[in-house]
């Protein structure tokens, strides 16, 4: 069952110190880079993950181009992609050893919630973490060691 109540969320939240970003965008006008810039500033890491900008860098991280490249523990796959293709994001997530997946607002994958959350992982959809975070009143996070 994906977490719906505000104190499992907000306990995910404080749990969280990684975030890997699947469509990440290196564009100001999308909501994924705002996104980005706002988890960052209240102390997660997170990992860029776009294969159109594997390369390049956004607000100073290195955009990858999958999940399984970025060779550090992630906490949360914060999911920027359509219903549909939420379903191999979350597919890559389990494969990366996640403990979490986040499916942003619209985004609704029942099938994949269902596989994610029988590989041991908490999964939050149809929410966005940079509305949920000052929702509940989430303090700044200690960064994870880099």
């Amino acid at each position: 069952m994906p977490l719906t109540t505000d104190d499992e969320i907000a306990q995910l939240l404080r749990d969280t110190r990684t975030i890997a970003l699947v469509g990440a965008s290196d564009r100001p006008s999308r909501p994924s880079y705002g996104v980005m810039r706002t988890l960052q500033m209240h102390g997660y890491r997170v990992f860029p993950v776009n294969p159109q900008i594997t390369g390049e860098h956004v607000h100073g991280e290195y955009v990858w181009r999958e999940l399984a490249q970025i060779g550090e523990p992630i906490d949360l796959v914060d999911i920027f992609r359509n219903s549909q293709a939420a379903g191999d994001a979350v597919d890559e997530a389990i494969a990366a050893g996640a403990k979490a997946v986040w499916m942003q607002l619209g985004v609704i994958n029942q099938d994949a919630a269902a596989r994610a959350e029988a590989a041991g992982l908490k999964v939050v959809m149809d929410r966005c973490p940079a509305i949920e975070i000052p929702r509940l009143g989430i303090d700044r996070i200690e960064p994870a060691a880099t």
